[in-house]
């Protein structure tokens, strides 16, 4: 079974390549496996907490135990991870048993996006420091970093990509999804997946302008400077 670790920050379309990977017939989907574990070990104010908390598990050796776990029904099992979830003292052991991929977009998109939806009270909270921890951590010789943009300008011919990098045949199935909620979604897509439920492929706004407020410039050029960094390796159509 090939594990697909997709590490990314919030509001990076991040929901929508899990939707196109769950759309082939050979792979399971986990959401934002440590979500429960970040909100109980941080106890931040995210909207849902108790919910999620009461919901999932967050127990980190339990999350960790699903998330390495084989399922012989599958050939893929794809997880969404979320960067900022990850904790200076999480255990990492594992992550080397799988196949590890950066989602990135543009900070001035995540940011605008991020702000509509929960406070923004530190980098920390849209994931780039810690996706650049990873990364670094990784060392890898040949990362597969994924840059939404690129990705949302030719979806066929990027998936095509990425799919070759991962050694995995290409399904156009991943190209188009059913509308409308996932019993694989996470409880908290009430409040973030409204723009994602409403869609059945990727939808460009490319041409759109971001401008980002000025108390969040500070957040916004740490962002920049990793973004740049990481976006040196992203596949390129």
């Amino acid at each position: 079974m090939i594990k697909i670790f997709m590490w990314s920050g919030p509001r990076n379309i991040s929901t929508a390549l899990m939707r196109s990977f769950e759309n082939r017939t050979d792979t399971k989907v986990y959401d934002e496996p440590f979500y429960s574990y970040y909100l109980k070990n941080t106890n931040l104010d995210h909207p849902m907490k108790d919910e999620i908390i009461n919901t999932y598990p967050y127990d980190e050796n339990e999350v960790i135990n699903l998330i390495t776990k084989n399922d012989d029904k599958y050939k893929i099992f794809y997880q969404k991870h979320m960067t900022h979830h990850i904790l200076d003292k999480t255990n990492l052991e594992w992550i080397n048993k799988g196949l590890n991929c950066f989602l990135i977009r543009d900070p001035a998109k995540v940011i605008t996006s991020y702000i509509k939806k929960n406070s923004l009270r530190s980098i920390k909270d849209v994931g780039f420091k810690k996706l650049y921890q990873i990364f670094k951590l990784l060392n890898l010789k040949e990362p597969i970093v994924i840059n939404s943009d690129y990705l949302l300008k030719d979806p066929q011919k990027y998936l095509k990509i990425l799919c070759q990098k991962l050694n995995l045949d290409f399904d156009e199935k991943m190209l188009n999804w059913p509308k409308g909620y996932r019993d694989t979604d996470g409880i908290w897509s009430k409040v973030w997946y409204q723009n994602v439920i409403s869609t059945t492929t990727f939808n460009s706004n490319i041409n759109r302008e971001y401008n980002v407020p000025k108390n969040f410039e500070n957040i916004y050029k740490e962002c920049q400077e990793i973004y740049e960094e990481i976006n040196k390796y992203s596949i390129q159509v």
